[in-house]
Formats: structure tokens, sequence, C-alpha cells
């Protein structure tokens, strides 16, 4: 049996096994990205839809994905791919790629009309094949090019020290500021607070996205914690409160009301300089 170092999940595997997260396993008597190099999703998107308000505005980033996430969060809006293990997908619908073919297709983009800053490790949870993140990064780097994660946080320290030096800005999900709400999704409150903390200190760009389910972390006292938790790092560091819509296993939840969001971003606005709306 082996232990995977990498979340706070830390599965114990049997070799052969297939981690809670579905991207790494046991192979050999070594813990691997089973992922790695494994696109399910790609498009040039805007920065702004990471989303990002102050990192490069008005840019364009080649976004790719794969599949897996250590989160189960029942309001997942890319389920079908960050909820499903490599043997959902139909063979052509996964591409093989190496980091130097990846970068290769970015500096491509880059001399395109709309130009390209780089690459953004999106839609599934990226942190879970940090190696293929790590290995991109430092090539996009050698290109004068940035990385980008747009992720959950749940990464172990060892790891993201390592990951850390590779990438420009991260996106992280603080998905609620409370272990009730992490319990309810399957993963640990100070891990990603550990996260912020450290992309922030690395100088890294940060921005931080809560999403806001009713009655679950809607609570005006929680985002009042949370925007003073992060003024403690910085006041500069930017938040979205983005309101949520019925996905996947919460079709019964209303929508979040359009002033609920309101209100909750007026709270945050008495700590950061930068706290934005989304989804209105």
């Amino acid at each position: 049996m082996m232990v995977c170092p990498v979340c706070p999940r830390h599965c114990s595997l049997a070799s052969g096994e297939t981690g809670w997260c579905r991207g790494r396993m046991n192979k050999d008597g070594k813990v691997v990205s089973a992922n790695y190099g494994a696109i399910t999703s790609a498009a040039m998107d805007p920065i702004e839809k990471k989303p990002f308000a102050r990192f490069h505005p008005g840019s364009y980033i080649l976004s790719v994905g794969s599949y897996g996430c250590n989160l189960g969060c029942p309001f997942c809006q890319n389920s079908s791919i960050s909820q499903v293990s490599a043997s959902d997908f139909p063979d052509s619908s996964v591409e093989m790629v190496t980091a130097e073919e990846l970068v290769s297709a970015a500096v491509l983009q880059a001399n395109s009309e709309t130009g390209n800053i780089g690459i953004a490790f999106t839609y599934n949870e990226p942190l879970i094949s940090w190696e293929f993140a790590r290995d991109c990064g430092r090539l996009l780097h050698e290109q004068g090019l940035l990385s980008v994660l747009v992720t959950n946080g749940m990464i172990c320290r060892q790891p993201l020290t390592e990951l850390l030096p590779y990438v420009d800005a991260m996106n992280i999900d603080l998905k609620g500021f409370s272990q009730k709400f992490y319990d309810w999704i399957g993963g640990d409150l100070e891990t990603v607070m550990q996260t912020i903390k450290m992309a922030h200190e690395a100088g890294c760009h940060v921005e931080i996205t809560t999403l806001i389910i009713p009655g679950k972390n809607d609570d005006p006292d929680e985002i009042k914690r949370e925007s003073a938790w992060l003024a403690s790092l910085s006041p500069e560091i930017p938040l979205h409160i983005t309101r949520f819509f019925p996905r996947y296993k919460c079709t019964d939840l209303a929508p979040t009301p359009a002033e609920t969001i309101r209100r909750l971003c007026r709270i945050a606005e008495e700590d950061l300089r930068y706290v934005y709306p989304g989804n209105l």
C-alpha cells in the first residue's frame, strides 16, 4: 500500500489502485498522476472568464482541462469531467499530449490574431496532476508565457512548494468559510487557507471565488469572517462573490437571489478593496 501525499485525503492505494480523485494511482509502488497529459477540454478563453479581474485584463488564454477532482461538490458546474474516471470517456474524447506539445500549441496561439498569454489549467481540478502543471509551467516561462491555475486549493504543502515557482496566477475557490461547509463537499478548509496564504506569500497573483449557495454559505457573518481573513493577508486580494444556479445534484435548490450577492459584496467591501459580483 502507498499513501498519496498530494491532498489531505491521503488515499491509501494498493498496486494499480486509483485514488478517490480518479486522477492519481499507485503504479509500480509509486503514487503518480494517472491523468498526466490527458486533455478532455480545451478553448481560448478571455482571462475574465476564469475569473480574473486584475490579471492581464483583455487578454486571451489557452484553457485546458483533464478529468477528476479531489472534492465532491454536489453543485459542481463541470461534473461531466470532474466527477468521472478515465474509463467514462470514449477514447476519441481524451487527447494525450506532452508538456512540450501543449506549450508549443500555446506559443502558436500567442502568435495568432487574438494573442495568448499562456495556459490556464482549469475545468477539472488541476492540482491532482500538479506535476503536469509544473512541467508545463517551466516550459511556458522559458517561452515568456504565463501559467495560471483555477483550483479548489486542496493540496498539501510539499507539492505546492514545488509547484509555486512555475505558477503566475491562481484563482482559488474558497468554497465557504466553515469546516461544516467543507464537510459537505468532502474537503478541508485549513488546507485551502494554507494554499491561499502560501501562494500569496510566494508572489503569485491570487484571486478568490466564493459561490454563494442559499442556506449553505450565505450567512453574512461567514462572509465577514472570510473577507477579514483575506484582508489580513492583503486587502488588495480580489474576491469574486458569485451567484449559484441549480447544477448536478443540487437541482432542487433555487438560484441565489441577486440581492443576496449584492449585500454580501457590500459586507466584503468593508475589508477588501476589490470585490466583484458574479453571475448576475
